[in-house]
């Protein structure tokens, strides 16, 4: 099928259900076929090498019928499709991962010589590790985004910002910040926000990234990561996911398209439950402190009185595990995993307390959810008081 993103202005609600499926009827299908083929066959063999040279040169999306699916993968191009059309992109490219996204996106940029990336803080643990460590050859100045105009160089390549961030909700003015980049391509990280609530490219962002394995999935059971930008940019991301073999699997894109066409509906419904808990954990005086990102959005973060620990030991409703975008209401300490690699000092730099807690809050009742927080929160407020002996 056609994998470019151009189609009639339609309401985010119909793109979600829609895009990358236009061609079903026509193909005499209801349901978006699964296709596991690793390999398709040609007696055309001096086509295909034309076509491999061409894609060598140019990185263009495939026509015609597939040749490896680590070049191309019909399952995995409908949802690319499906998810260029909701943020408002040209193209979009799925990798096996959030991460095998990023690296992607560093070594496209790498490749053309601009090594140096301006980055503030906070960003989700590993890609601040992954920054930080060198491990790909790049180079990071940490800044806050009043700082970016000053700390571009000649070799800059990136400009990375997470808003909302994981885990503070810290948000940044994306206009404001993409007028500091100059020339240079701001890269978004939308994972939180999902282009329910903001579409970064409107804003002036180049780059949109997303950990796939949240919200756009929604349900916990697949892993995956996709860029969305203009097909420029997508010609060389194609190109490295080819060389590196990031590729994301044809069955976690078929559910990553099924999950997109329920993503408006569980982002509106998590986020009116999400905004009646922070109300009530800010009103609560077990509770230091309360995050919650003016965008809106089903991530509550926030910091506690007594011994966090307890908390996590104390929930029976909500799960207490890393990741988040789910179906269902997940807590996790931020200090102790998912922003555990990152420098102690730095994390408390950037506001990531080890009081913090991060909510990711899924389709439960309401009342439900905060029943199971209130036993927990006074499980924690009693790990405060000093123990009295007895007589």
């Amino acid at each position: 099928m056609d994998t470019t993103a151009s189609a009639p202005t339609r309401a985010l609600a119909t793109e979600a259900v829609h895009a990358g499926r236009e061609d079903l009827a026509d193909l005499g299908l209801h349901a978006v076929p699964l296709d596991l083929s690793t390999t398709y066959p040609s007696r055309d063999s001096r086509a295909e090498a034309a076509r491999l040279d061409d894609f060598a040169v140019t990185g263009a999306a495939l026509t015609g019928p597939p040749v490896y699916s680590r070049l191309d993968n019909p399952t995995v191009a409908r949802f690319e499709t499906a998810l260029a059309r909701l943020e408002g992109a040209e193209a979009a490219v799925a990798f096996a991962s959030g991460m095998a996204a990023l690296t992607a996106t560093l070594l496209a940029r790498a490749s053309m010589g601009l090594r140096h990336v301006v980055a503030v803080r906070p960003l989700y643990g590993c890609s601040d590790h992954l920054l930080t460590g060198g491990l790909i050859g790049t180079e990071v100045t940490w800044t806050d985004p009043a700082g970016i105009a000053d700390a571009i160089r000649p070799d800059t390549g990136l400009v990375i910002v997470e808003t909302p961030a994981n885990p503070t909700l810290a948000e940044v003015d994306l206009r404001a910040v993409a007028h500091s980049c100059g020339e240079v391509p701001l890269v978004v990280d939308n994972t939180f926000a999902t282009p329910v609530l903001q579409r970064p490219l409107e804003s002036g962002a180049r780059i949109v990234l997303h950990s796939a394995t949240k919200y756009l999935g929604g349900h916990g059971d697949v892993l995956g990561g996709v860029i969305a930008c203009d097909e420029e940019f997508a010609r060389v991301l194609r190109k490295v996911r080819f060389a590196t073999g990031g590729v994301l699997h044809p069955l976690a894109g078929y559910l990553l398209l099924r999950g997109l066409s329920t993503l408006p509906v569980r982002v509106k419904s998590a986020s009116a439950t999400a905004a009646a808990l922070a109300g009530r954990l800010a009103a609560d005086p077990r509770v230091a402190k309360v995050h919650y990102p003016r965008i809106g959005g089903a991530m509550v973060a926030f910091e506690v009185q007594g011994d966090p620990h307890e908390v996590i030991a104390g929930v029976r409703l909500i799960t207490p595990a890393v990741s988040l975008g789910s179906v269902d209401t997940l807590i996790q300490h931020p200090a102790s995993i998912s922003h555990r690699i990152v420098d102690e000092g730095d994390r408390h730099s950037a506001g990531v307390s080890d009081k913090l807690l991060r909510l990711s809050v899924g389709l439960e009742d309401v009342e439900d959810l905060w029943e199971d927080l209130d036993i927990a929160l006074s499980a924690a407020e009693r790990s405060r008081r000093p123990v009295t002996a007895s007589r």
